[in-house]
């Protein structure tokens, strides 16, 4: 029986995924893009106009995803929403994401909701809540090779700094107030 083993790489929008993701395929690594599927398999469901972000049918997503490669990466800010074997969450100090954000020319409203969801740790919680392996990598002050080696050095085992909560931005939220 093959086994397969299949790894999300969430996080909120402009943490790193797509660049953390392009340096594991250069390696030879099967990234799988959910956007991608979402919107070749029509499972995009709506439009959120206030947001400027489609909806897609996660559950419809979740049950008829085939992956053919024995390991493959999941990437979507909603990846840890599969059946996956763990979830690695990318997250970035919410000032530097921010202006990741403006640089892509995203409404103010839409950068304060996904600087504010990472700052409270929305997509962490959401993946420790439904998966039992769940691992964070700061991608701050890393390069994308940087981060992916440390997604790798986790599949090896060597998880310490990497535990849920082991990302704190809660001194640069109170310094907000």
């Amino acid at each position: 029986m093959v086994r397969l083993v299949l790894i999300a790489i969430s996080g909120t929008p402009g943490t790193g995924k797509s660049s953390v993701c392009d340096v594991l395929a250069l390696r030879g690594y099967a990234v799988v893009d959910l956007n991608e599927i979402a919107r070749r398999e029509c499972l995009i469901v709506g439009r959120d106009v206030a947001r400027g972000s489609d909806e897609v049918d996660v559950d419809a997503m979740r049950e008829g995803l085939r992956v053919s490669a024995k390991i493959a990466f999941l990437k979507a800010h909603f990846s840890h929403q599969m059946d996956v074997n763990l979830a690695v969450v990318l997250r970035c100090r919410p000032s530097v994401l921010r202006k990741r954000l403006e640089a892509r020319g995203w409404s103010p409203e839409k950068i304060r909701e996904n600087v504010e969801a990472e700052a409270i740790d929305v997509i962490l919680q959401e993946a420790v809540a439904r998966l039992p392996y769940v691992y964070e990598v700061d991608t701050t002050s890393r390069t994308p090779t940087q981060s992916a080696d440390a997604i790798l050095a986790i599949l090896q085992g060597k998880t310490d700094g990497h535990a849920p909560g082991s990302v704190d931005w809660s001194e640069e939220v109170l310094s907000w107030y």
